[in-house]
């Protein structure tokens, strides 16, 4: 299966069901890189999900899910050897926060760029994740989260994001 972000519209067009989401604030680029506040094209996997138990219901989905806990952060540091990487404790490098005091990750899907090969600078954190306003993001795509939840029940192992 193959989610769509369209690419004149802030629309997540997933199996027939359209949703509404806020993306970058610089928009979509396909030479993404650290800080661009851009969103990157392409077409990647989902590779899973990353979900705060005491604030959400457990999730049904097909995707592997996993408990965010307390120590959970995401290294955005190029100099880090963990640039680009789940980590469970924090260190010298610049990080970010999974375990959040807003509700923006509550639910988030790990998007698979830059991860395979990480190339330093080119690019971190990029999610699928919660909104309320439809503000801009750093990079990520956000969803309400009634949306959100529907997208869960759809999306499969391998389901792939489109973006152009």
């Amino acid at each position: 299966m193959i989610i769509y972000l369209k690419k004149k519209e802030n629309i997540l067009d997933v199996d027939g069901f359209y949703f509404k989401c806020s993306i970058g604030k610089n928009g979509k680029k396909s030479k993404k890189s650290e800080g661009d506040l851009c969103t990157p094209k392409g077409v990647f996997k989902l590779n899973y999900l990353l979900y705060r138990e005491d604030r959400v219901n457990i999730p049904k989905t097909k995707i592997k899910t996993k408990k965010i806990t307390k120590s959970m952060i995401w290294c955005d540091d190029p100099r880090s050897n963990s640039y680009n990487k789940l980590k469970y404790n924090i260190d010298k490098f610049t990080y970010e926060k999974i375990y959040r005091k807003d509700h923006s990750y509550d639910y988030l899907i790990v998007i698979d760029f830059n991860q395979k090969k990480i190339i330093k600078k080119r690019g971190s954190a990029i999610f699928i994740h919660l909104t309320k306003n439809y503000k801009p993001t750093a990079g990520c795509i956000a969803l309400k989260k009634s949306d959100f939840e529907i997208l869960l029940k759809i999306i499969m192992k391998k389901t792939f994001i489109k973006i152009i």
